[in-house]
């Protein structure tokens, strides 16, 4: 367990690839799809766009092309409509593409009694319902500007890439009183440098070509996940009896312990008679 004398400390997850197997946006396109939001053709899209990221990761350039195509899609799209999409279908998506092996990170962290948040340029109306499917403490994702009518305007009001999440980094240590030389990144790409080598602990995760020189310049950690699995079916390496289990217990021992207590007293009785 942390010393809790000592300064606060934190783990920084980036989410695509690093703790989910594929890109959180687009992983709805479909969903997205039957709601009535895009167009057969955007899902033909966005599935090339999912399968050129799997295949390679996405450099600087695809990243930007990618943010301008996204927002320019999202434009005119009804918040509200989004988060219930995102609601109705976040278990059927998601939760079977989590790595096993970021979920037991997550949990160690937790018991260590570190903080966990996730850092993603993905949607906060997607990231934010993740984070809390995953357990963390706080997310920072990009956000959109949405009109007086409820809806996407098209424009990004925070961008959260690159340099600006380790700028969200270093403002989270300031006002959450993180020390930053004990804490901990996870991220799959090289346009994460900034927020990995922000932290005194950076972890590449399944990392890009660029990232995997660059962590192996650098001497940092690399670590492979490859287990997508469903929450429900993990077995988690620290886990804590639900209340009404608890609850069960305490009755159960008290039980045993009034038994106990009668069967002394008329013992008590036996051997005075």
């Amino acid at each position: 367990m942390e010393n809790h004398s000592l300064p606060r400390t934190a783990a920084f997850f980036d989410l695509d690839k690093t703790v989910i197997a594929k890109s959180s946006t687009l992983t709805f396109s479909k969903s997205f799809y039957q709601g009535g939001l895009i167009n057969r053709r955007a899902v033909l899209r966005t599935a090339y766009a999912q399968f050129v990221f799997l295949a390679g990761g996405a450099d600087h350039d695809q990243m930007e092309r990618m943010r301008a195509y996204l927002s320019a899609l999202c434009r005119g799209w009804n918040v509200e409509q989004v988060k219930e999409i995102v609601a109705e279908t976040l278990h059927d998506l998601i939760d079977p593409i989590i790595y096993d092996e970021a979920a037991s990170l997550i949990e160690e962290h937790h018991t260590a009694g570190r903080d966990v948040v996730i850092v993603s340029t993905s949607g906060a109306e997607v990231v934010e319902p993740i984070g809390e499917l995953l357990g963390a403490d706080r997310v920072v994702a990009t956000r959109m500007v949405v009109g007086d009518d409820g809806c996407f305007t098209g424009e990004v009001e925070y961008y959260a890439y690159g340099p600006t999440k380790a700028e969200a980094v270093r403002e989270l240590a300031e006002s959450e009183g993180y020390d930053l030389s004990r804490c901990y990144a996870y991220s799959d790409s090289a346009t994460d440098v900034p927020m990995l080598e922000s932290v005194g602990n950076p972890h590449a995760v399944n990392p890009d070509r660029a990232l995997r020189r660059e962590a192996l310049a650098r001497g940092w950690p690399i670590l492979d996940f490859h287990r997508p699995v469903r929450l429900k079916q993990r077995i988690p390496a620290f886990s804590v009896p639900p209340r009404p289990a608890l609850v069960a217990v305490a009755a159960i021992g008290a039980a045993a312990a009034t038994a106990g207590l009668v069967w002394y007293a008329n013992r008590r009785r036996t051997t005075a008679a």
